[in-house]
């Protein structure tokens, strides 16, 4: 039977992702909702808003009274979500909207579900789930450390976006235990590809290049990150989604771990075989790199065990990190009206 996912911001990065796939690959009908921030883009969509699959709603999470509308009119059967203020820099430059979003947004998201759930009817109830996406920023930093994140390991955010992250997840958990709400957790790593907003450090790094600017590095470049593809990520949290234990917790990672200098460079050698007329005087694009003062609280290294979700889910990244990057660097050389 065909059912309906309502996904919040479904507009962003991961969120159109999610939905490009399950419309092309499923028969669900996909109810996204989105307030449509600075990095929000309906144009992600645009291979599947003509769908008779896809519904959009401009709203924000926040306003409870706007969210239980959606939830009367379209009825879903899921709820994924996804919409947050992501970007580190900001949560240090402001951290109210981060507050206000990721913690407010997602008690306002909870309490409209637990509502709705609390009325549904029993074959209905008994399929219906609450998948919260989240990060592994919560789990902090792994600096003097040869382990990986668990989902056993104890939370120690650093940022004020981690920290608001951290926070929403114990919402979620306590929804789950407290009103029986049906609720799926998942804590990925960092994600790169096609459609991410170009304040991230690989669009950000190939758009400035191709431009001639700087490619700012935070200290000596050394931080480690494990990088997953996005459609990676879309894949799993599906999987997550529909075939999840309930109450479970599940991390994802790319099985990449790079340092970030290193990711810069091999930006670089690409643009310096790809982008060869954007050069200019430049030798190669490796001539732009240049170390700025290092990011308050920065964080050295994080690094997922996925075998949880390998495990139970048979999901594994099909992306490496070489093949994922170039895929990524041509699709922005490709689409420069998209960033623009």
């Amino acid at each position: 039977m065909e059912d309906t996912i309502l996904i919040t911001g479904g507009a962003g990065f991961i969120g159109s992702a999610v939905i490009r796939h399950i419309i092309g690959s499923s028969n669900s009908k996909v109810v996204n909702i989105d307030k449509l921030t600075y990095a929000g883009n309906l144009n992600n969509l645009v291979s599947v808003s003509g769908s008779d699959e896809y519904y959009f709603e401009k709203i924000d999470i926040c306003n409870a009274e706007k969210v239980a509308e959606v939830f009367k009119k379209y009825q879903p059967d899921m709820v994924m979500h996804l919409a947050a203020e992501s970007h580190v820099d900001r949560s240090i430059s402001g951290p109210a909207d981060f507050i206000k979003t990721n913690i407010l947004g997602t008690y306002v998201l909870l309490e409209e579900t637990r509502k709705y759930f609390k009325n549904l009817k029993d074959h209905k109830r008994k399929s219906f789930r609450f998948h919260h996406v989240s990060t592994d920023e919560v789990y902090g930093d792994l600096e003097k450390s040869n382990d990986l994140f668990t989902e056993k390991t104890r939370y120690d955010p650093s940022s004020p976006y981690s920290a608001s992250k951290a926070s929403s997840d114990h919402l979620v958990r306590a929804w789950g235990r407290t009103f029986g709400l049906p609720i799926l957790i998942t804590n990925c790593s960092n994600n790169y590809g096609p459609y991410q907003f170009t304040e991230k450090l690989i669009p950000n790094t190939v758009l400035s290049a191709i431009k001639g600017r700087e490619l700012p590095v935070y200290g000596h470049g050394q931080q480690i990150r494990d990088w997953l593809f996005v459609d990676d990520h879309a894949k799993a949290l599906i999987a997550v989604l529909k075939r999840g234990r309930l109450g479970e917790t599940y991390n994802i990672g790319g099985h990449n771990q790079i340092k970030n200098i290193d990711v810069v460079k091999m930006i670089c050698d690409l643009l310096d075989e790809l982008a060869v007329n954007f050069r200019g005087n430049l030798s190669s694009f490796h001539e732009l790199i240049t170390f700025v003062e290092d990011r308050a609280g920065h964080d050295f290294k994080y690094a997922i065990d996925t075998s949880k979700i390998q495990y139970q889910l048979n999901w594994n990244p099909a992306e490496n990190f070489t093949s994922g990057l170039r895929k990524t660097v041509k699709w922005y050389l490709a689409n420069p009206g998209w960033a623009k």
